[in-house]
Formats: C-alpha cells, sequence, structure tokens
C-alpha cells in the first residue's frame, strides 16, 4: 500500500509538468505566428501568475459556489468532534469545518495545505451515515488534507482555467489579430498546428485534470483506511453513496473533482470526463486490501 502511495505522488509530480508543456505550446503556437519567441515565454509567466492567483483564492471561491458555511462545535458537535479527533489521529490541526445544505450526501476538502484547510459534509450524508461510516468518510477528506491533495486540486484547478482563458485569449488573436511580424509565418501547415494546438490544450489540460482526481482519490481511500484501521467502515460509506447517491443541487464542474462522490447529474458526458474513479472500483480495492490496513 505504502509502494501504491508512492506511486501516485511520483505520478502527480509528471502530470502537473505535462501543464507547463501544454502551455508552452499554446505559447509557441503565438510566437511562431508572430514571429516573436518572447510571447512564449510571457504566456508561460501570465498562466503561471494567475494559477497562483487561483492558488490563494480558489478555496474561497469553492466554498462560496457551494454554498457552505462555517460552523462552531456548538452548532453540530458530532461533526466536529469526529473532525478533532481524527486530525488528533493524524498529528494536525483542526480544518475548519463547513456544512453544505444540500440533501445529496457527499463531502469535500479543500485548502492550500494543512494550516489553510477546510473540510465539509452535507446535510445529506450526515442524516444518512451512523458514527463509523461518518468517521471514516471524513477520514477519507482528512486524507486529502494530510497528502497535500489539496494543494495539487488548487494548482490544477488554476492551471486549467489559466488555459482555458489562454486558448480562448490566443484564438480570438489567431484569427482577429493584427498584421504579422514575419511573413514566412503565414504557411498554412504552421497555421493549421497552431489551431490544432489551441483546440486540443483545454482538452488536454482537462484529461490530465481527471488524471491527478482519480489517482488523488484512491490514495485518500487508502490513507483513511489506514489511519483508522477500518476499510470496511469506508466501503459501506461508497455502498450507501452508490445507492443513495444523487446530483447536489448546487453543480459545478470546477468543484466536481474536491467532492467524496461525484456531485454533477449522470450523463455521457458526465462519465467520460468524470472526476471520480466508479464507485465499485473503490470498494473492492478498499476490501481486497482489508488486510494490509
Amino acid at each position: 500500500m505504502y509502494k501504491a502511495i508512492s506511486a501516485n505522488k511520483r505520478n502527480t509530480l509528471v502530470i502537473m509538468a505535462l501543464f507547463v508543456g501544454i502551455i508552452g505550446a499554446v505559447g509557441w503556437a503565438v510566437s511562431y505566428f508572430y514571429g516573436n519567441t518572447n510571447i512564449t515565454y510571457w504566456v508561460i509567466g501570465v498562466a503561471l501568475a494567475y494559477a497562483l492567483l487561483q492558488y490563494f483564492i480558489a478555496d474561497k471561491l469553492a466554498l462560496t459556489m457551494t454554498g457552505a458555511h462555517e460552523i462552531e462545535k456548538r452548532d453540530n458537535p458530532r461533526l466536529y468532534r469526529i473532525v478533532e479527533n481524527l486530525a488528533i489521529t493524524y498529528g494536525m490541526d483542526t480544518p475548519k469545518v463547513y456544512i453544505i445544505d444540500d440533501p445529496a450526501p457527499n463531502a469535500m476538502a479543500t485548502g492550500r495545505d494543512p494550516q489553510h484547510a477546510v473540510v465539509a459534509a452535507t446535510s445529506g450524508i450526515l442524516e444518512l451515515m451512523d458514527d463509523r461510516e461518518l468517521t471514516a468518510v471524513m477520514a477519507h477528506e482528512m486524507g486529502h488534507v494530510k497528502n497535500y491533495d489539496i494543494r495539487v486540486s488548487m494548482i490544477a484547478f488554476g492551471l486549467v482555467s489559466a488555459i482555458s482563458i489562454l486558448t480562448d485569449i490566443v484564438a480570438r488573436m489567431l484569427f482577429f489579430g493584427g498584421d504579422r511580424r514575419n511573413n514566412e509565418n503565414n504557411n498554412p501547415l504552421f497555421m493549421v498546428i497552431g489551431i490544432v494546438v489551441i483546440i486540443l490544450a483545454p482538452i488536454l489540460a482537462a484529461i490530465i485534470q481527471l488524471a491527478i482526481s482519480r489517482q488523488r482519490e484512491y490514495l485518500a481511500d487508502a490513507t483513511g483506511a489506514l489511519t483508522i484501521h477500518d476499510p470496511e467502515g469506508l466501503a459501506d460509506a461508497l455502498e450507501k453513496l452508490k445507492s443513495y447517491g444523487r446530483p447536489m443541487q448546487r453543480q459545478s464542474t470546477a468543484t466536481a473533482h474536491l467532492f467524496l462522490n461525484d456531485p454533477l447529474k449522470p450523463g455521457l458526458m458526465a462519465r467520460l470526463f468524470s472526476t471520480h474513479p466508479p464507485l465499485d472500483d473503490r470498494i473492492n480495492r478498499l476490501r481486497n486490501n482489508a488486510n494490509k490496513f
């Protein structure tokens, strides 16, 4: 299990490097079109600066988009005490605790690092899960915090947003921009290559984000089960999600990857671009590896 955790962390570093490669490809398309290689560096710099800004504010945006509200211990002693006890078990500060008023059973974690972390549960999951299952669910979310998955998610979210904005701007420049600086760059072949890069960049970025999210869900399942020594508790919780799960009332593709279970309305595109691995796969992994926890 520890080897799998280490492998997931290494793979994530590789995947994150691909983001920079995609941004560089967009920059190259513009640079070649205008005959100025310096544009590539400006594109990369602006994209990374935007991603950095998102890194500091994306958690607040996510909480606002989901309608989450912060609670104190007196507001929901059951949830707050579970999070407090898990924080002690993990050896970290207690994150801020939020509740999302939504009948759909779900939970999420966000923030920059364990010192600026937030965990949230929907009112639906609080009603559905018993204490053992809720502890397993929040252990999963705290696993995201412990493993710095929340940081990776914020960076990935920022980079995907940057790539989407960049490709939109670049497309306008290519089709409606002014004179080119180098007539040689009017070669139709390179024009086609540039257009293909611009079209594929946001699609590839989304696929990379999905790969990160799916890896991190498996990792958080393993971390949570390993920490509380109760893979069956988490497997039972996921079984309930499979039976009683439903789309959340306030849906957003931008925040879907933050949740325990996919909060979006099911459909063909949702299945193809799901931020979460199938619940059956997660349940089978937990039960097949139960003796290793």
